[in-house]
């Protein structure tokens, strides 16, 4: 796997100050995507142990509020087997911090087994979500007032304690 770039301070892919992981890959190419170098698998560096342990020293600090996943496409097949490893251990480090995800796949569609992006992993990998943006950006929906999103069509989904996900209506304009 590669990524892009790793973002230490980002307070643009969810609340507070957060470590953002660029990963590379992407099958979606969204017109208008607003990181569309990322589509090539092997943009960037190659993702290492190394690079996992930059990522959880940079979550260190107790001002950082979380980590956010996202690219290129974090559930392309191919990037799920080794982001699964690194959520893990985000977690097991760190259980008060949250973790957000963007997706162009839609949980309820691709993620579910069948779905384009559905792996062995898929549902470990999710268990480790707190909040999944999903759906692929829609130039003709942009709309710059959403928070955290880019899309009208693209919907921030919170994992309910009991399973499962519901839309989350907290981060409205």
């Amino acid at each position: 796997m590669y990524y892009g770039n790793i973002k230490p301070y980002d307070i643009a892919d969810g609340p507070g100050v957060r470590v953002s992981l660029f990963v590379s890959g992407c099958r979606h190419h969204c017109k208008g995507c607003f990181n569309a170098e990322t589509w090539d698998f092997h943009y960037g560096q190659p993702y290492t142990k190394e690079t996992e342990e930059e990522i959880l020293s940079l979550l260190s600090p107790s001002y950082i509020q979380g980590f956010t996943l996202l690219g290129g496409e974090p559930f392309e097949p191919e990037n799920q087997r080794e982001l699964v490893q690194l959520l893990h251990r985000v977690r097991e480090a760190f259980p008060g911090k949250d973790i957000w995800c963007y997706t162009g796949y839609t949980q309820d569609v691709d993620l579910v087994p069948g779905g384009k992006g559905y792996t062995e992993v898929t549902e470990e990998m999710l268990s480790y979500i707190d909040r999944l943006v999903d759906g692929e950006f829609v130039e003709e929906k942009k709309d710059v007032t959403l928070k955290f999103r880019g899309s009208q069509n693209q919907r921030i989904l919170r994992k309910k304690e009991a399973g499962g996900w519901e839309v989350d209506h907290t981060y409205r304009p």
